[in-house]
C-alpha cells in the first residue's frame, strides 16, 4: 500500500450498448477445490446492483487507448499537483526529483488537461493544492529548488542536469532547515476556491459540463517526505481536518455542485492512527476519539457539513498498493493473483508488513472496510481507490491480477477507480481493459448490472457477472489464475431454456489480440467449456 512515486501531473467513447455492473455473490473462502471440483454458478435475480462506469478510470494513458476504451474519468494527481500553481503554471516535484520548480509546458498546464479530457467525454479529477504553499514564478533553468547546494553545499545526490539543487538528504539523513520561500509562496483554503472559479470561468460549472470531481491534495499524511522543505512536520488529525473542510467549503462556494474526494490516503497507517502518530495508535489518536485517521476524517467531515448544511464530501478516497511491485518471479506472480482478495477477503491475512511479520493487521478488506467506516462515520458517502496497481502490467500474470480487480471493483460496488502507471496499448493489461471495455473491437462492454456470481475456489477460477441494460445480455467474466487449463460445469439461474453463448478469450496463446472462440451450447442455463491456462474468459449470452 506504499504508493510508487512518480513526477507527473496526470492528465472519444467506445461504442457499445453497455456499461457495467456486477455484482458476484459474496464469495466466501472456502478450502481449495480440485480441477475436477470446481463449478460456477450465476443467478440472474440476485445480488443486483449497478456497476459505476467509473471504476475504469486511469490517471493518465495513451490517447488512442483512452479513445478505444470509452475511459470514463481522468486524474489529475500526484505529488507534483501538490504545488501546482495555476496563475504561473509552476509545480514542485518534491521529493520525486529534487525538490524542483518546473514550468509546465502549453500541454501540461491544468487547462490543457482539463480541455483534452472534456474533448474526449472523460471526466476530469483535479486535485488542489492544500499544504500551505504552491510553487512561485520561477525560470525555466536554473531551477528554484528546495535544497540548493547554496544553501545545502553537501548532500548525497545532486541532479545532473542542475547541479545546484540537491535531493535533500546527507549521509542517508534528512536535511532540515529548507526555506520554503526559495520554491513557494503561501497558499491557503481561499488559493483553491480560486483554482476552482478560474476553472468555472473557463469551462463553466460542474452542472454544465465543467470539473465534476476536486480533490483534496495528494497524499497529504507524506508531505513531511514528499514534500518536506515546505512541509516538514507530520501532519495532524487537526492540520488535516481544519485545511480539509476549509477547502471543501471553498469548492462548494465556487461550484456547488462539484464533488469532493479525500482523503487520498496513502496506505495503511491512516488505518491505524494518524499522521503525526506514524504506524502505532499514539497521542494523538487517543485526543481523537481514538479512531484512527480515515475514521475521524470522515467523521469531522461528516460534522462540518452538519455545520454548514450541505454535504462536504462526497468521496471517501484511498490509494491501495500490494507491496509486490512489478516482479515477475514465480513466487511474485503468486502472490499478485493471490492478494487481490485483500480487497474483500475476509479470511486473507495480508502477506506483507502490514500482516503477522510486520504490524499483524486484521484482514483488510479494503473496500469491505471502506464502506463500513462510511456507513458509520458519513453516510452516503461514495467510496473511490484513485491510484492502484498491481504490477507487471506488460505480463500476462499482471493482466489476469487487473481483470481480477476490475471485476472486484464492480462486485463490491466501488464507486471510482483510476490506475496509476497506465498499462500501454500493446500491454497485457490494456487487453484487461479491453475485455471490459472493447472486448470485440466494435466497443461492446461488460454489462453494467451485477448480478451474483460464485466460484467454488475463486483463487483458481474467478467469476464475476453482469447483465447489459441495452439488450439484457449476460456477460460472465472467467478469469483461469492458474497454468492449467480447467474445466468446469456453469449453471445460470434464470437463463433461457436454451441457446448460445459469445465466447471471448485472452491468454498466452496470443498475447496480442483478443480471440473469438466458437459459440459454446447453453442447455437449460447450464454450459461445461474449459477455460485455458492464465487466460481471461468472456461469455456473452444473448437475450
Amino acid at each position: 500500500m506504499v504508493a510508487q512515486r512518480r513526477v507527473r501531473l496526470r492528465p472519444g467513447p467506445a461504442s457499445g450498448c453497455v456499461l457495467a455492473a456486477l455484482l458476484a455473490a459474496q464469495a466466501v473462502a472456502a478450502p481449495p477445490a480440485s480441477a475436477a471440483e470446481l463449478t460456477l454458478a450465476v443467478d440472474l435475480s440476485a445480488a443486483r446492483h449497478p456497476i459505476s462506469p467509473d471504476i475504469y478510470g486511469m490517471n493518465g494513458g495513451d490517447p488512442a487507448l483512452l479513445a478505444e476504451l470509452g475511459t470514463p474519468v481522468s486524474r489529475w494527481g500526484g505529488n507534483a499537483s501538490s504545488r501546482y500553481n495555476f496563475e504561473n503554471h509552476t509545480y514542485n516535484t518534491g521529493s520525486d526529483w529534487y525538490f524542483e520548480n518546473i514550468v509546465a509546458g502549453p500541454d501540461d498546464t491544468l487547462e490543457a488537461y482539463v480541455q483534452r479530457n472534456r474533448d474526449r467525454g472523460i471526466k476530469q479529477v483535479v486535485t488542489l493544492p492544500m499544504s500551505g504553499w504552491v510553487a512561485k514564478d520561477s525560470p525555466s533553468s536554473p531551477h528554484a529548488c528546495g535544497f540548493p547546494a547554496t544553501r545545502f553545499p553537501a548532500q548525497d545526490s545532486f541532479d545532473q542536469w542542475d547541479a545546484n539543487c540537491g535531493n535533500g538528504r546527507l549521509n542517508n539523513a534528512e536535511l532540515t532547515g529548507a526555506v520554503p520561500t526559495d520554491t513557494s509562496v503561501p497558499a491557503d483554503a481561499s488559493f483553491a476556491g480560486k483554482t476552482v472559479s478560474h476553472l468555472v470561468s473557463q469551462f463553466g460549472p460542474a452542472a454544465r459540463g465543467g470539473v465534476p470531481i476536486y480533490e483534496l491534495d495528494n497524499e497529504p499524511v507524506l508531505w513531511s517526505s514528499t514534500h518536506r522543505d515546505v512541509h516538514p512536520q507530520p501532519v495532524t488529525d487537526d492540520e488535516l481536518g481544519t485545511k480539509s473542510t476549509a477547502t471543501a467549503a471553498a469548492v462548494k462556494t465556487a461550484d456547488p455542485r462539484a464533488a469532493v474526494l479525500g482523503p487520498s490516503g496513502w496506505g495503511y497507517c491512516e488505518w491505524i492512527a494518524s499522521g503525526l502518530d506514524g504506524c502505532a495508535p499514539g497521542a494523538d489518536a487517543a485526543a481523537h476519539g481514538g479512531l484512527n485517521l480515515s475514521q475521524w476524517f470522515l467523521k469531522n467531515m461528516k460534522d462540518a457539513s452538519t455545520t454548514a448544511g450541505k454535504r462536504l464530501l462526497d468521496y471517501f478516497d484511498q490509494h491501495y498498493y500490494p507491496q509486490i511491485s512489478g516482479d515477475k518471479t514465480p513466487e511474485a506472480n503468486a502472490l499478485r493473483l493471490r492478494s487481490t482478495r485483500s480487497l474483500w477477503d475476509p479470511a486473507y491475512v495480508e502477506e506483507s508488513w502490514i500482516g503477522p511479520s510486520g504490524v499483524n493487521a486484521p484482514p483488510l478488506q479494503f473496500i469491505r472496510t471502506m464502506k463500513q467506516w462510511v456507513s458509520q462515520y458519513n453516510p452516503g458517502t461514495r467510496t473511490a481507490i484513485t491510484e492502484y496497481n498491481w504490477g507487471a502490467l506488460d505480463d500476462i500474470n499482471g493482466a489476469l491480477a487487473e481483470a481480477d480487480v476490475l471485476g472486484i471493483f464492480g462486485r463490491e460496488g466501488l464507486d471510482l477507480a483510476t490506475i496509476w502507471g497506465e498499462p500501454k496499448p500493446a500491454d497485457p493489461a490494456a487487453y484487461a481493459f479491453r475485455m471490459y471495455r472493447n472486448y470485440d473491437g466494435a466497443g461492446s462492454r461488460f454489462g453494467e448490472v451485477s448480478v451474483s456470481a460464485a466460484s467454488s475456489d475463486q483463487g483458481q477460477l474467478a467469476i464475476y457477472g453482469a447483465q447489459r441494460r441495452c439488450d439484457g445480455a449476460v456477460t460472465l467474466m472467467v478469469v483461469n489464475k492458474t497454468g492449467t487449463d480447467l474445466t468446469s460445469p456453469l449453471s445460470i439461474a434464470g437463463a433461457p431454456g436454451t441457446g448460445k453463448a459469445q465466447r471471448f478469450t485472452y491468454g498466452p496463446a496470443d498475447l496480442s489480440s483478443i480471440v473469438r472462440g466458437p459459440d459454446l451450447a447453453v442447455d437449460h442455463g447450464h454450459v461445461t467449456t474449459t477455460y485455458p491456462a492464465n487466460s481471461i474468459t468472456l461469455l456473452v449470452l444473448p437475450r
